[in-house]
């Protein structure tokens, strides 16, 4: 397949590599800070259980020109979210009828919004479980386990796509999927904010307690909105926040799969925060509080962490001065 990654960050750059690997021919899309040192030194992507993967500039089309859409068999969609009606807006512009779109992004708004622009396209929603984060100059490496799910639909696309090194499922509760991985992303910014890794602030209580409430709290919403939540993890969603609670030995126990992370690995927010970058706040926690005015239900932990991460913190903060 030819194959457009139309935001050639941390998951485009991760993505576009696998892909290239298995014979697609794959352009990113993208700026030129990232693109080029790939275009002097390749691409290489790492992960957590040893792969090293180096793609040679040869291997990839690089490109800032949104032209490249145009003749495209797929685009991924992997631009931030404030920037997917752009996106939207240049497909519509240069790519083909019969190109398929599939969104590749953190939150709900994203493929609605694509939906919108390419009312007569392909378009589809799909939910990357894991973390991908830059390690070195032209180097992204996946610090967290999971597998890729995207929305049913003909053609049979998750096969195409899929490798050993990179598996696509497909599924017709894509929602219910993403509903799922929103609120395990809400940690997301409770990670910035804690200036840890993923690991150590698992493996504290006090930090697990207050990720505990904030998805108690984001599940009281969705119930009340009547939206189904599908699990991404090994634990059914209803029962993550109990399993959180619980004494550090005894979690380690149940939740070992949880904890097949990098033990350096932190949420992509954190480093958008560090880096002055804006963050995927009104994604994450901001759908849970829109959700909450219209249904009634009042979001004090996911209202205060929304606040925190607006306010950019020079310095890491503890549970205390975030539980509200």
């Amino acid at each position: 397949m030819k194959i457009v990654i139309a935001g050639a960050g941390s998951i485009g750059c991760y993505c576009g590599s696998l892909l290239a690997a298995a014979g697609h021919g794959v352009t990113l899309l993208g700026r030129a800070r990232v693109l080029e040192p790939i275009r002097t030194q390749g691409l290489t992507v790492t992960d957590f259980s040893g792969l090293h993967h180096r793609a040679g500039a040869g291997l990839l089309n690089l490109s800032e020109d949104p032209a490249c859409l145009d003749g495209a068999d797929l685009i991924i969609v992997t631009v931030k979210s404030v920037a997917t009606a752009e996106m939207a807006a240049l497909i519509a512009i240069h790519a083909p009828l019969g190109t398929a779109v599939l969104s590749l992004q953190n939150g709900m708004e994203n493929a609605r919004t694509l939906r919108t622009a390419l009312p007569d396209r392909d378009v589809r929603a799909g939910m990357v479980p894991f973390n991908v984060v830059p390690t070195d100059v032209a180097t992204y490496h996946r610090a967290t386990s999971g597998e890729i799910v995207i929305e049913h639909g003909p053609g049979e696309l998750a096969r195409h796509l899929t490798t050993p090194e990179f598996p696509v499922t497909e599924s017709d509760r894509i929602e219910a999927v993403q509903w799922g991985k929103l609120v395990i992303n809400l940690n997301n910014a409770l990670n910035a904010l804690s200036g840890l890794t993923l690991q150590n602030q698992l493996l504290d209580r006090n930090w697990r307690r207050l990720m505990a409430d904030q998805m108690a709290e984001a599940l009281r919403v969705l119930k009340a909105a009547g939206i189904e939540v599908a699990s991404t993890t090994p634990l059914p969603a209803w029962m993550t926040p109990h399993i959180l609670r619980l004494p550090t030995p005894l979690f380690s126990r149940i939740a070992a799969r949880m904890l097949t992370i990098d033990p350096s690995a932190r949420t992509s927010m954190a480093y958008d925060l560090l880096a002055g970058r804006p963050t995927e706040i009104e994604s994450l926690q901001g759908e849970i509080i829109k959700l909450g005015h219209e249904h009634a239900i009042k979001t004090p932990i996911n209202s205060r962490i929304s606040q925190l991460i607006q306010q950019v913190p020079r310095t890491p903060l503890t549970v205390d001065q975030i539980t509200p």
